[in-house]
């Protein structure tokens, strides 16, 4: 399956269970992990790609991943610059895959745009404009995701 536009990919990731959903959003989060100097934000991850987390581990990654999103809310004043933002829109991403999830929510794609908006903070950073191939990136990891 070759996915080529946002459309066929937000329908892909709705299809899987939300196990895989989870593992899929966890591999889009590690895109953008250096973006975030919060620890939080990577065992938050760390937790939520293990296969055999509990429903209380979710929690507890859940709340320090909200914990790391709001300190970063926090620093993303007005005068912070577009790096800042970049790590505040990867706690929401990883903030997405440990969320208990309620049936039809798609976390998947909730942290795709979370990355994506992490890597036009980042472009824009380095004066790169706001075109990234994050998308891209996601279908490819997507569709080699379905293929194993």
């Amino acid at each position: 399956m070759s996915i080529t536009h946002d459309k066929e990919f937000k329908m892909a990731l709705a299809g899987l269970p939300i196990e895989q959903q989870r593992q899929v959003a966890v591999a889009f989060c590690r895109r953008v992990l250096d973006l975030s100097h919060d620890v939080r934000v990577k065992t938050a991850l760390e937790s939520a790609a293990r296969a055999d987390i509990t429903e209380a581990e979710l929690l507890m990654a859940a709340h320090a991943a909200h914990a790391a999103r709001v300190d970063s809310y926090a620093q993303c004043g007005s005068d912070a610059g577009w790096t800042a933002q970049a790590g505040h829109f990867v706690a929401k991403a990883a903030q997405a895959c440990v969320r208990i999830a309620v049936p039809g929510e798609n976390i998947a794609w909730e942290a795709a745009m979370q990355a994506r908006l992490a890597r036009t903070c980042q472009t824009v950073a380095e004066g790169l404009g706001t075109e990234n191939t994050e998308a891209r990136e996601q279908y490819r990891i997507l569709e080699t995701f379905l293929q194993s």
